[in-house]
Formats: structure tokens, C-alpha cells, sequence
């Protein structure tokens, strides 16, 4: 029988058999992304204080394990995204800070090895379906020509989905190249901009759930492995559930897409499970980054839903709050059923876990920052990683090193206050130490305290940066030289 190692926000199936080994040389790979969607948003993740029903993620965390201390590499979306495809952090590229537009040139480079790319090579169909935001090639103003550079040229063999976030023009579909319909009149979906006349916001989810279980159905008998990358547009704003689920939540239209998003993700396992392949694939759901503020933080808290849970701050801040984010996994022929994992990991580990998977080596020159889950998926204790970087919006550096977090920078580095320029009006230090086993909340700054604590954590930062790489290996280099300690922004 096939394998399937599927990576989701959401719902997985279960009947593990824990501490066994991988049961198959290739199983199949679904990733599904969530986008903006806060690890307290998930209840399973925060059952104290979260008031969004989501019972397809729970149902895959009673199924599977959560692993609780997880995070994206940045707390915002493109760069979360690279590192997920490429297990490279993406301040070694040219994207030091921010995001990239809807017409960005591409940032992955040319020939540089993908998840996608390499389970490729290992004889897998590769699909993307939903958002990109890494970049497109395009070749002219009119969207008429073929881009010249899409998912395509980065180990998927087929591509349906937008551009950049749902609310970065140009809105309308893509498949494979080419624009399925001309973006040729303004729209807005929270942002105005160019959109083709059939486009619109709200019929993105269903669409990308009915071809995802489309994929699921279709590709289950064959004989070759696949790999589906499932990045959802939502909860991202433009915020647009559709008629079916407005008031479900009764806490507003954000956890009514929630609430939608959830049960989307459902459908794509009762696909799996009736594919008859449950048992052997691997489901893996998370988010690219922590709540938005845009939807709304008073308004949910003053209501008793806390986003973050009990962690500080929101997407684009390098606190807690702007990259943990809830990480569910399914297989039930290794995880055991309601198990559950405190270590630190990370969603640029995705690359090495899945060709630990396959027993191999990641290619020569990629994968420099990632590092293999597997061994916790099959019970063991043993840490795979002691640290982690962390990077916020305005291009922020944090140091995860066990319990201790160093952030260089005097405030949020984000959108939440202070600010960095208030910070430094303020007289806040310029650097923030927090031991997140006393003080998970990072309420209580030891920098001047805990020098000692201090001066080691940025000697590894500052050499983990320096090197290239933070995996064992060959010689690496950053695509772009990497400034620690940014200028506060305006």
C-alpha cells in the first residue's frame, strides 16, 4: 500500500501505532497552510480561552500529535512561505524585511532545490494549489504572455491559485502560466486593484477545497506518489465566509471563516480517508504566521477569544505571538493517536523531515536551516534542534536557545506597540531576554540581569548568520550580506 504524508491546518484521522517506522519507501505529501490563523484560534491549541469551534483540527489532534512549541521562521507570510519550500531562512536572500507584492520578481532562485523539486526527482506528482507569494515572472503588462516564472519552475507539475494574499492585486486565477481569465477591471477585496471580471474573493476556499479533494480523488489509486501543497488564502483578510457559514460563530464574520476554513480542511481528509489510504499518510496543518490584527484583536478579546492565546503580541511582531503557531500531524501508522510533542520546532523543517522520511539526504546546496521531525513523530524524546531564528516585518532578529529567547530590537519590531521608533523614544533597551519557561508572556525583560546569557546568545545568533547555514554541511553563503540590528522604522 501507499504511503501519504499529508501537511494541514486541521483535520487529521488517526489509528497510530506508535514507535513504529515509516511503513512505506514513498508516501504521499499533502501540505495544508493556513493563512493568518492564530495558534489560539485553533481550540484544541487554547480550550481555556478560544471561542471559535474548529473540530476538524481537533479531530486531527485527537487523531494525531500536536506539537505545541512550533513556529514559522518569520511572522510574516513570504518568507514563512520560502522557508517552508526551500528549509532556508529567507533573510539570506534579498528579503530583509516586509513582504512581496502581487507583480514581486521571483524570490526563489533559479535552480535552487524545492520540497517540491526534490520529491520530483524522487518520482512524486507535485501539485500547489492556492496562494503563492513568492513571486511570478511576468512578462507583460496585460497579463496576456505566458509568466515566465511560476510554481512550474520550482518542482510543481501543476499549478491552480493566485498570485500574493487575496487582498494584493492582481486578483484572479492562475493556472499552470497563464491568467485563466484577464485581470482587466478594478475591484477591491480590501485593497483596490486590477482583477479579472469573473474573480471573486469569496468563492477562493470553496474553489480551492473542491480542487484539492479533486487532486485527492484523482491521484489515490495511481501508482506513483504525490505531493499536494495546500495554501489557503484564509482567514486572511479580505474576511468574506461565505452566506453558508456568515453567523455561524456568533462572534462575527472572522470566525465564521475560521470556522469555514476548518471545515474545508475536513473535506480534504474525508477525501483521504475514503482514498482508503489514511492510514498511511502523514497530515501536517498549520499556519504561516499568528493572527492579524487587521481582524480585529479588542473586539475578539472583549468577547473572551484570545488569538494568541496566552502569548504576547500578533502577526508581524517577533514576539510569541507573531510566529507560534498551532502544528498538527497525522500518521497513523507511526504517530500515536493523542500524542503530543513541547519541542521546539520549526515549518522550515519540513524539507528534511521529508526526505528523512525517504531516507535521504536533502540535496547538495539546500535545506541549509532545516532539520528532520521525524524522530519525534515516532516517539522519541531525544531534541532535534536547541535553537531557532526567528524574524519579524520590519526585519528583526530573534534567537530561540532552549528556554531563553534574545530579541534584537527594543519593541514588538512589528505593528503592535511599542513600535521600534517608540521604544527608543521610550529609553526601552535595545535588546530583550526572556526565560520562556518562567515568563512565557515575555513580560519580564533580563537583559541587564542575565548579561552573561545575553553575550552567548548573540555570539551564536551573530555566527548563525554569519555562516550560512545552521545544519551540518558543506560551504553556504547568504544570497545578499545580512544586518543584525536594524534602524528603527518611521
Amino acid at each position: 500500500m501507499k504511503v501519504a504524508v499529508l501537511i494541514c491546518v486541521a483535520a487529521v484521522s488517526a489509528f497510530a501505532g506508535a514507535g513504529q517506522t515509516h511503513a512505506a519507501a514513498r508516501p504521499n505529501i499533502v501540505y495544508i497552510l493556513c493563512d493568518d490563523l492564530g495558534i489560539g484560534d485553533v481550540h484544541a491549541f487554547n480550550p481555556d480561552r478560544g471561542k471559535i469551534a474548529t473540530p476538524s483540527i481537533d479531530r486531527l489532534a485527537a487523531e494525531g500529535m500536536m506539537l505545541t512549541d512550533a513556529h514559522t521562521s518569520s511572522s510574516v507570510c513570504t518568507p514563512s512561505r520560502y522557508s517552508i519550500l526551500t528549509g532556508r531562512y529567507a533573510w539570506r536572500t534579498r528579503l530583509q524585511s516586509g513582504v512581496l507584492w502581487g507583480k514581486g520578481a521571483p524570490l526563489i532562485a533559479e535552480g535552487r532545490p524545492t520540497v517540491a523539486s526534490f520529491l520530483k526527482e524522487q518520482g512524486y506528482a507535485t501539485a500547489c494549489l492556492g496562494k503563492w507569494h513568492l513571486g511570478l515572472g511576468f512578462a507583460d503588462e496585460e497579463y496576456t504572455a505566458p509568466l515566465t516564472d511560476s510554481p512550474i519552475d520550482h518542482g510543481f507539475d501543476y499549478f491552480f491559485g493566485i498570485s500574493a494574499s487575496l487582498d494584493i492585486p492582481p486578483f484572479a486565477w492562475i493556472e499552470n502560466r497563464r491568467f485563466t481569465e484577464v485581470p482587466s477591471v478594478k475591484k477591491t477585496f480590501y485593497r483596490e486593484g486590477e482583477a479579472a471580471p469573473g474573480f471573486e474573493a469569496v468563492d477562493v476556499l470553496p474553489t480551492l477545497t473542491d480542487r484539492a479533494v479533486a487532486y485527492v480523488r484523482e491521484h489515490a489509486p495511481r501508482d506513483e506518489p504525490y505531493f499536494l501543497y495546500l495554501p489557503y488564502a484564509s482567514p486572511h483578510t479580505p474576511i468574506v465566509p461565505t452566506e453558508e457559514w456568515r453567523g455561524r460563530s456568533g462572534l462575527g464574520d472572522y470566525a465564521d471563516f475560521v470556522m469555514q476554513t476548518d471545515h474545508s480542511i475536513g473535506q480534504v481528509m474525508e477525501a483521504i480517508d475514503a482514498s482508503g489510504e489514511a492510514d498511511n499518510t502523514i497530515v501536517i496543518v498549520t499556519s504561516d504566521n499568528g493572527f492579524a490584527p487587521a481582524a480585529g484583536v479588542e473586539r475578539h478579546e472583549d468577547n473572551g477569544h484570545f488569538p494568541s492565546a496566552g502569548f504576547r503580541g500578533y502577526k508581524a511582531d517577533v514576539w510569541e505571538g507573531g510566529h507560534r503557531v498551532p502544528l498538527v500531524v497525522r500518521w497513523p501508522a507511526v504517530v500515536a493517536a493523542g500524542s503530543r510533542s513541547e519541542q521546539l520546532v520549526g515549518l522550515i523543517d519540513l524539507f528534511a523531515t521529508v526526505a528523512d522520511v525517504l531516507e535521504q539526504d536533502p540535496p547538495a546546496g539546500a535545506a541549509e536551516d532545516s532539520v528532520s521531525l521525524l524522530p519525534i513523530l515516532q516517539g522519541h524524546d531525544e531534541p532535534v534542534r536547541d535553537s531557532t531564528i526567528h524574524h519579524s516585518i520590519d526585519g528583526c532578529f530573534a534567537l530561540r536557545d532552549g528556554a531563553w529567547k534574545l530579541a534584537r530590537c527594543a519593541g514588538s519590531g512589528g505593528w503592535a506597540q511599542p513600535r521600534e521608533k517608540q521604544a527608543a523614544q521610550q529609553g526601552l533597551p535595545p535588546v530583550q531576554l526572556y526565560n520562556l519557561t518562567a515568563d512565557i508572556a515575555e513580560q519580564h525583560n533580563l537583559q541587564a540581569e542575565r548579561s552573561d546569557v545575553v553575550e552567548r546568545m548573540n555570539t551564536k545568533l551573530t555566527e548563525a548568520v554569519r555562516s550560512g547555514r545552521t545544519t551540518p554541511g558543506g560551504p553556504a553563503e547568504n544570497d545578499v550580506p545580512v544586518t543584525i540590528d536594524k534602524k528603527p522604522k518611521k
